[in-house]
């Protein structure tokens, strides 16, 4: 998979924008969250996800982190694809999506073109817990300010593990050896769980 690209844009607009990567263009579908953050510096760095259907193969760019992994969370949601996903992303920034999704707030998602109140429950239903423990709702931009113990429990919890079960073994796990990074974590967490 390619997990993200770095190179000289080309050409950028609210829905896609082209990155030249030692002399191959690549067209990544965009949210207006991330076309506003680009800016217009030639030298571009997008995380990415590729999605591959019967009928294409297309790469989805994210300026953050925690863009990427709450459009991942989106998509992971039954009847909700990368097109809708895409759009949530475009409707507000991951913090606001992230809170609304905690809070329950069913009428922000019915605001968003394509989602009925059936679809935007869903998301919440599904996305509540994992959103939790995936965002750090006061601070949600998601990068190097993790603990191993918080990476390794977001890694189990978006992995379809209880958060309590996945918590304690975690914890068990610190308890013998305080080093381990986050790999080793999750390898033992998931033979103990």
């Amino acid at each position: 998979m390619i997990a993200q690209i770095r190179g000289r844009l080309i050409e950028k607009n609210p829905t896609y924008a082209i990155i030249d990567c030692n002399g191959v263009g690549y067209q990544l579908n965009i949210s207006l969250n991330t076309y506003s953050k680009m800016g217009d510096d030639e030298n571009c760095k997008l995380y990415t996800q590729l999605i591959v259907r019967e009928d294409a193969q297309l790469l989805y760019g994210f300026y953050d982190l925690s863009e990427k992994q709450l459009f991942q969370l989106l998509i992971s949601v039954s009847g909700v694809g990368a097109a809708t996903a895409l759009t949530v992303l475009s409707a507000g920034d991951p913090q606001e999506i992230a809170e609304a999704i905690i809070s329950g707030d069913v009428a922000w998602f019915k605001s968003v073109k394509g989602i009925g109140p059936k679809s935007a429950q869903r998301i919440i239903i599904d996305l509540k817990d994992k959103v939790g423990v995936a965002f750090d709702v006061d601070n949600i931009s998601q990068s190097e300010g993790n603990t191993v113990k918080d990476e390794a429990l977001s890694a189990l919890v978006m992995l379809g593990f209880n958060k309590n079960q996945a918590e304690k073994t975690i914890g068990r796990i610190l308890k013998t050896n305080s080093e381990y990074g986050v790999e080793e974590v999750i390898k033992l967490a998931l033979k103990g769980l």
